[in-house]
């Protein structure tokens, strides 16, 4: 009768076994994962140190764009001058941290910068709330002639797959792509980055420069570490379960 029952019980720990082991794999590859992110967001600390600070420099000339690369220039502090095309200043939706409570919610106002040798370089001025979305409702909030930006170099924004389809007919944008306004206004000569704007105030006040946050939080290792603790606590809960199944008296003895 024991002898009989033993394999009964070993077979009844066949599925709970299978699902164990296919939630532990799923925990031991989010802590990988964690690890992964933990990896890139120090590599991410580290260029931002390097070249976010200091004095700024110029940006790439123009015969450098077509072999320009995100790891190798992405948030060096640059000073560029030109005049820009307020006719062509692009809305970009978006979220801003607000002084109190959730992100605000406006448009980062994308604007081409044109160099004084016909090139193009586009800048993020700064953000603005929805309801000054329209120029005219920002007074004096564009400085006229010549202009020196100082900020930092910034990569086209990466689309996913719940970004919105951007509408350059409509001004329906939904991701910072310098390359993809440009494109929409037949500018030639455009820069494969754009130029992100310090907090320098506008006149006026808006737009709001220096959105791009420099302080960034690393807590990848501690959620790396609480999935592989879920992980081990997983197994030692499967082994009391498989334990008692096996070791408990027969029924009826």
């Amino acid at each position: 009768m024991t002898g009989s029952a033993r394999p009964s019980r070993g077979a009844s720990l066949v599925l709970p076994g299978i699902a164990t082991l296919i939630a532990l794999a799923i925990l031991i590859g989010l802590g990988a994962w964690q690890l992964q992110r933990k990896a890139w967001k120090e590599d991410l600390i580290a260029q931002i140190e390097a070249r976010a600070y200091g004095e700024p420099g110029r940006i790439l000339p123009e015969a450098a764009w077509s072999a320009w690369h995100q790891d190798q220039d992405e948030f060096r502090k640059v000073r560029v001058t030109g005049t820009f095309l307020y006719q062509n200043e692009t809305p970009v939706y978006g979220l801003a941290p607000a002084l109190r409570g959730a992100p605000a919610q406006g448009f980062y106002l994308m604007t081409p910068l044109r160099l004084q040798d016909g090139a193009i370089v586009m800048v993020n001025r700064g953000f603005v709330p929805t309801e000054l979305r329209d120029p005219a409702t920002r007074p004096q909030s564009q400085p006229v002639g010549e202009a020196t930006v100082i900020g930092l170099v910034r990569a086209p924004e990466a689309r996913n797959a719940f970004t919105p389809a951007d509408d350059p007919g409509r001004q329906t944008w939904f991701t910072r792509d310098p390359v993809a306004i440009a494109k929409a206004y037949n500018l030639d000569r455009a820069a494969p980055f754009y130029v992100e704007a310090d907090a320098t105030p506008n006149p006026g006040g808006w737009p709001r420069g220096g959105q791009t946050r420099l302080n960034l939080p690393n807590d990848h290792l501690q959620y790396a570490l609480t999935w592989f603790g879920i992980a081990l606590t997983l197994i030692g809960v499967f082994g009391a379960f498989a334990w008692r199944r096996l070791n408990a008296p027969p029924q009826g003895s």
